[in-house]
């Protein structure tokens, strides 16, 4: 499960179709995929001054947000938290409320893949993923609970369509930064590989994706060198991909068009993947087999 129509990055692609001879050289001779698994993953965007991006229309994708995440407002929706800080090396709660244009809180969401927010968790040097469906009090002030974070510069995402106002209908990702205390070493991010192996499971993805282009990703989940064909619908869908782009962690939700038909995905899973900067993202897949739910790690390199 590894970020709508009204997509800028869409348009972009759109307006390059009148350069398509050029591109097809460009397309032969640029991009690669690769891969590898990363510490601290854990389950659970357009930017202005500190954060969103989005699409429709697929199974198993409701919606898709324009933009990257990195700034705090758009569309004068904003993302506010009292929480500066966290405590490193403990659960630990994030606390925050989305106002509107008018200033107050938003309380009415839509669904977005069965919930209506997703809030994602990420260490400035792409590891301690969390994906996590916060819970809102009626005061409009929802809680993530996290899981034990490392120390270093962390970013909160959320996601989220508001069901009324002059955003209703509408994609955002807004993001804010924490800081968790202590000693912060960074990890490298592992080079691209085309697989990566997690609780038994090796994922495979096949493509070349191209910066600012729409183009298709084909992950193969395989166990013991077998397919694997027993998957579960996870938020309506076999599987959720989630990337961040490595320097900036600028957010992108990559879109399934895999047909959810019971307990039996796999193993192969299409995605619709629209990523707006070149160089390396890190993608996160979550699927789910047995009740349980994995979440693979792999970096892709963009040309």
């Amino acid at each position: 499960m590894f970020a709508s129509t009204r997509s800028t990055v869409r348009r972009r692609a759109l307006a390059a179709a009148g350069t398509a001879a050029a591109l097809a050289l460009t397309l032969a001779a640029c991009g690669s995929s690769d891969d590898s698994a990363m510490p601290g993953m854990q389950h659970g965007a357009t930017p202005t001054a500190t954060s969103g991006s989005s699409m429709a229309g697929m199974p198993g994708m409701d919606h898709a947000a324009d933009g990257n995440g990195l700034a705090d407002t758009e569309d004068g929706y904003r993302l506010t938290s009292s929480d500066s800080t966290l405590a490193a090396g403990r659960q630990t709660t994030y606390r925050f409320a989305v106002t509107g244009p008018d200033g107050k809180p938003v309380t009415g969401f839509a669904l977005d893949q069965t919930k209506r927010m997703h809030f994602y968790a990420i260490r400035s040097d792409l590891t301690g993923f969390q994906h996590i469906h916060p819970t809102m009090a009626s005061d409009g002030t929802w809680t993530a609970g996290l899981s034990s974070l490392a120390s270093g510069s962390w970013r909160m995402f959320a996601s989220f369509t508001p069901d009324s106002g002059s955003g209703k209908g509408k994609d955002f990702v807004l993001s804010r930064t924490v800081t968790v205390p202590g000693s912060a070493a960074r990890t490298r991010l592992p080079a691209a590989a085309d697989s990566t192996t997690v609780d038994g499971y090796t994922v495979t993805v096949a493509g070349k994706p191209m910066a600012g282009m729409a183009h298709p990703l084909t992950v193969r989940i395989t166990e013991g060198g077998k397919p694997v064909t027993d998957l579960q619908p996870y938020l309506d869908t076999y599987a959720h991909l989630t990337a961040f782009h490595e320097g900036d962690a600028a957010f992108a939700h990559l879109h399934p068009t895999t047909k959810v038909d019971g307990d039996h995905g796999g193993p192969d899973l299409s995605f619709h993947a629209e990523l707006p900067t070149a160089g390396n993202w890190r993608l996160f897949l979550q699927f789910q087999t047995g009740g349980e739910l994995h979440t693979a790690a792999l970096t892709l390199r963009v040309g």
